[in-house]
């Protein structure tokens, strides 16, 4: 029997939750889905300019699985960006941290 997958924490959610290039209609675009664990480490590695262990620290995760939860990000809005794709971001394995607490 497979391990059941670590509940990640993140402590944002983004206010747009759907984001596509201007100027093309909903209905011809084609559609990538980010999952709020992934955008959380967009955040924290790219915006908040944090290295992978303490960001990984802060998700509650193994640096590993940052690792690969950042790579599976980084090629879905590079696919959206390169290919005119929208972007949805949703759903995941997650759970909000509590405000204040950062894992470090």
């Amino acid at each position: 029997m497979p391990r059941l997958p670590k509940c990640r924490r993140v402590a944002f959610l983004p206010e747009a939750t759907y984001l596509k290039p201007a100027g093309i209609p909903l209905r011809l675009l084609d559609e990538v889905r980010l999952s709020i664990e992934e955008a959380e480490a967009i955040r924290l590695k790219d915006l908040e300019g944090l290295e992978q262990e303490p960001s990984a620290r802060r998700m509650n995760i193994s640096r590993s699985t940052f690792q690969r939860v950042l790579a599976s990000a980084r090629r879905k809005i590079a696919d959206a960006l390169l290919n005119s794709k929208a972007i949805r971001i949703e759903g995941g394995n997650f759970e909000l941290a509590p405000p204040g607490i950062t894992g470090e």
